[in-house]
């Protein structure tokens, strides 16, 4: 394994490692231990041995978080086939530039190391390996409600730029990065409750991007600006 970070979880320390190929009976072990602890077995799109390989086989990165010999946390990116479902064209990234987009997949930690911040470190470790040579755009999906998932997109500077069914009739939030954009400026703000869904399509075929969340009186919004 190639490490690229370490640190401690309170007084416990770790390492963040490169996978491969031989780690998957590991990545399967951890991502039934997660499933299992959901009270929503929806928020998680667990992956399939297939698709462990298929990343792992040169088609995109994954880190896991060790604590001695265990893996207790891993993410990953896909460098994604460009067929009809492709992010970026729910995005509006020009057709040439499909194959210079990466897409945040699956991320993991297990119910014992959670409160840790694991989500945001290993989100910034991951990153730093992009080749930006190779890639321009990061784009995500998120399940509306799923309130963790969308802090992180968030917080990394992801924007969403369409909410529509994906996946078979699954309604999902498209976040996207442009990884060489400057700070974008914006002159309107509105805010809208996450389960408005119309409303949400509506500002976004209005150009609108979503920023940022917030909850108030127990509710969610996202955040439109443009």
């Amino acid at each position: 394994m190639t490490t690229i970070a370490e640190g401690l979880l309170g007084l416990t320390p770790y390492t963040v490692e490169i996978l491969t190929m031989n780690h998957i009976p590991q990545l399967e072990k951890l991502q039934a231990e997660v499933c299992a602890s959901l009270p929503d077995k929806n928020t998680l799109q667990p992956l399939s041995e297939e698709e462990f390989s298929y990343i792992l086989n040169d088609h995109g990165l994954m880190i896991g978080v060790y604590v001695e010999d265990e893996l207790i946390a891993f993410r990953a990116l896909l460098e994604p086939i460009i067929d009809d479902e492709h992010l970026g064209r729910d995005c509006g990234i020009p057709e040439e530039k499909l194959s210079r987009v990466l897409y945040q997949e699956i991320s993991n930690v297990s119910p014992r190391y959670r409160g840790y911040g694991l989500q945001k470190k290993m989100a910034q470790i991951i990153m730093d390996q992009v080749d930006l040579s190779r890639f321009d755009y990061i784009c995500a999906t998120v399940k509306p409600l799923n309130i963790p998932s969308l802090k992180d997109k968030f917080s990394q500077g992801l924007l969403v730029a369409g909410l529509k069914e994906k996946y078979g009739n699954k309604l999902r939030y498209i976040f996207y990065k442009n990884l060489n954009e400057e700070k974008l400026t914006f002159t309107e703000t509105r805010a809208l409750l996450m389960s408005d869904k119309t409303g949400q399509q509506q500002l976004l075929k209005e150009d609108f991007l979503g920023t940022d969340m917030f909850e108030q009186d127990g509710q969610w919004f996202i955040t439109y600006r443009k």
